[in-house]
């Protein structure tokens, strides 16, 4: 009996000290939920939002290069939207580029065409005549770049004979799209005997000389070098001065691009 009361009085000792083990952790319970949760310690002002949990979660503030975000494969944002109409759309701009360029710095073909004999003074010496011819020749630019034009050189021939010659290096510029007339003149030297009497010849109303007039040009335009030439006939008083437009006929053009 005594033995069983003790083993009692043992239990009945463990009883009170459990329940007054319980009771203390009540309020350890009661001081746990008064502390702050960790949502609220994330809310501070030492994190961030997390720009890929969709507003739920927060990051350190400072770490954000150095955190890597791991999206679903189902997410949107990995499945591109109007790819064929992005892709569409590139190519014809590239297309459509492609066509202006090639519409404004394509090569286009510089045109030489001579207006009329401007004016033609002739001076009389002992055993020649002298003839000073002013012409007019228009340059046509059908480019959309400016032409420079130089090396000009003019030959006159009369019956396959030179009777003048007159290069001039520097010549002009061309803008776009235009059209520019360009003075010059060429000096005609007559020393046969046949044709100074013939244009000294007073019993004559007109004295018409033939001129075979051969040009040639060299143009630079677009970075490369294009030579031209022209080949034009012009008919004029040998035996008096005029200052009247004298007709041409019709010229000979050829174009050689270098």
């Amino acid at each position: 009996m005594g033995a069983v009361s003790s083993r009692y009085a043992a239990f009945g000792g463990a009883g009170l000290q459990s329940g007054s083990d319980q009771g203390d952790t009540q309020p350890m319970v009661k001081d746990r939920a008064k502390r702050p949760s960790c949502t609220r310690r994330h809310s501070s002002g030492d994190t961030v939002e997390c720009p890929t949990c969709q507003g739920i979660g927060r990051i350190p503030r400072g770490r954000e290069s150095q955190l890597v975000a791991v999206i679903p494969c189902t997410d949107q944002r990995l499945r591109p939207r109007h790819t064929r109409l992005y892709v569409a759309g590139s190519v014809g701009v590239c297309l459509l580029a492609s066509a202006l360029v090639l519409f404004f710095l394509f090569p286009r073909a510089i045109v030489l065409s001579p207006v009329a004999v401007k004016s033609s003074i002739v001076h009389f010496a002992n055993n020649s005549v002298q003839i000073n011819i002013t012409n007019v020749l228009n340059i046509t630019n059908n480019n959309f770049m400016e032409v420079q034009a130089y090396n000009f050189i003019v030959q006159a021939l009369n019956d396959k004979m030179v009777v003048g010659k007159t290069s001039i290096k520097n010549m002009t510029f061309v803008k776009p799209l235009s059209v520019q007339k360009y003075p010059f003149m060429i000096s005609i030297n007559l020393k046969d005997p046949g044709l100074s009497d013939y244009c000294k010849n007073p019993t004559v109303s007109v004295h018409i000389l033939f001129v075979h007039l051969q040009m040639s040009m060299t143009v630079y335009y677009m970075a490369h070098y294009e030579d031209l030439s022209l080949e034009t006939y012009e008919y004029i008083d040998c035996g008096a001065n005029s200052t009247v437009a004298s007709v041409t006929a019709t010229p000979c053009v050829e174009m050689t691009g270098l």
